[in-house]
């Protein structure tokens, strides 16, 4: 079990994360996954628009469905680490989320 702490900094972390890549524009208007006021729902009623305009135009419509089941998960750490440092992320932070992410896979933890 997460203490109230831990939860509270894994929400601040990921704040802080979410801001700092919409911000660089690293998340774009398509992103629903994770985004505050988005949804399964709306990702399904965007989907289904824009399906629905290319029928309407005539064109083949191919669909690749993925299952990131867990990704945070069963996301090598190291990749997760040199990708938040190429988007600008300072080492003090990195050392952090490193020491962090450590914690929580050596007690078994999830991400929320």
């Amino acid at each position: 079990m997460t203490t109230v702490p831990g939860k509270i900094m894994e929400r601040f972390i990921s704040s802080a994360l979410t801001r700092h890549v919409k911000d660089n524009q690293g998340i774009g208007p398509s992103q629903h996954g994770f985004m505050q006021g988005r949804s399964c729902l709306t990702t399904l009623i965007s989907f289904y628009d824009k399906v629905n305009c290319l029928v309407d135009e005539g064109k083949a419509v191919d669909v690749v469905y993925l299952d990131f089941h867990k990704a945070f998960d069963t996301v090598p750490h190291s990749i997760l680490l040199e990708k938040l440092a190429a988007r600008g992320l300072d080492g003090c932070t990195l050392r952090w989320i490193k020491n962090w992410l450590n914690g929580r896979a050596q007690s078994g933890g999830e991400w929320i």
